[in-house]
């Protein structure tokens, strides 16, 4: 490993048009961020804007079902997307600012040229007093695909990497002032969608309080796993996209 190629990383959650407007207000209230105004040229994005910080949340109305999708920030588009390329990636269109491309497991994700100061946001705190944020892109991996898409992303990023005390949990840890860190996360052998999706998780100091604020915000829970030995909470969005409320610190 040669040390971080990308130092900052952008999450999109792409909804189909009509969804983009509850999408925004959803993800932007989770966020406790201002929904930006459609980006010049590109009227199908909208930031989502933190009170401070860096924007690194985004929303894209596209003609496909719900998903998401991540972008690393390159000092060299082309350049890095032939490296890509040689490493298994399949690249797309090419965009005046950016490069799309699909990992070996059918990941998209996005090469970006961008030449701004960024800084990591802080936690949000809430009335009730607990802190949380938007901390982590998890991968959702198909157990057959699972080695050769951790070795993938390993060498795109050039991050560090962590094992846990849960053997399908590898992370990859930006440098520190990078807003958001990769969980890959491998998938059983039962399940049934072979490919790679990607999902938000929230960490914060207070799961209970946290699950409780965006319930009310119109997320639903579907397994609640601090009980087995997990830690988490899994939820679904207004628009049916999967994300968890997990400890992983906020800051």
């Amino acid at each position: 490993m040669t040390g971080p190629r990308h130092r900052w990383l952008h999450a999109f959650v792409d909804v189909p048009p009509q969804s983009a407007d509850r999408s925004a207000r959803f993800w932007a209230a989770v966020a406790g961020a201002r929904i930006g105004a459609p980006w010049p040229g590109h009227p199908e994005f909208r930031s989502l804007e933190p009170a401070t910080g860096t924007r690194y949340l985004h929303v894209q109305a596209h003609d496909g079902p719900p998903r998401v999708h991540l972008d690393l920030v390159s000092a060299d588009v082309d350049a890095d997307t032939a490296r890509l390329v040689e490493l298994g990636a399949v690249a797309h269109t090419r965009e005046r600012w950016w490069q799309v491309l699909t990992s070996p497991g059918g990941q998209p994700f996005c090469l970006v040229e961008e030449a701004q100061p960024r800084a990591r946001p802080d936690p949000v705190r809430w009335p009730g007093g607990h802190r949380s944020r938007v901390a982590q892109l998890a991968l959702d991996i198909p157990a057959a695909r699972y080695d050769a898409e951790w070795a993938f992303w390993r060498a795109v990023t050039g991050w560090a990497d962590r094992t846990g005390r849960r053997p399908e949990f590898r992370w990859l840890l930006p440098p520190a002032a990078a807003p958001l860190q990769l969980l890959l996360h491998r998938l059983g052998d039962d399940d049934p969608d072979q490919r790679v999706r990607g999902h938000l998780d929230i960490g914060t100091d207070d799961i209970a309080a946290e699950v409780g604020r965006v319930t009310q915000l119109g997320a639903t829970v579907t397994a609640d796993r601090q009980g087995h030995g997990g830690g988490w909470v899994t939820l679904r969005d207004p628009i049916g996209l999967p994300f968890c409320v997990t400890p992983q610190p906020p800051d």
